[in-house]
């Protein structure tokens, strides 16, 4: 299993978790775009296929309400994507050889 990092991007105008994989993914935690939210799994679906993964969440501010958020958020993903990764290879989907 690889571990990538995950960061909050803090701004004036919207707040963001970032999932750090070879192209980041953007999540913006201040808005309601679940089309935006949709295609994000999508792509992580497409790296599922490649290998098993998790997020961890790297971040200073550790007593704010973002990184409470977010920390939550992590590990209901990474709950999720152990689930469909298993699917995937229930299903004979992912694109890697098994050892």
């Amino acid at each position: 299993m690889e571990t990538k990092t995950a960061n909050i991007k803090r701004e004036a105008t919207a707040t963001s978790l970032i999932l750090n994989l070879d192209t980041p993914l953007e999540i913006i935690l201040t808005e309601d775009n679940p089309n935006s939210v949709k295609a994000i799994f999508n792509n992580l679906i497409k790296e599922l296929k490649k290998g098993l993964l998790k997020f961890e969440l790297e971040d200073e501010k550790k007593d704010d309400m973002y990184f409470h958020i977010c920390d939550e958020y992590i590990k209901q993903l990474n709950s999720e994507m152990e689930t469909v990764y298993n699917e995937l290879k229930d299903y004979e989907l992912l694109d890697i050889e098994e050892e």
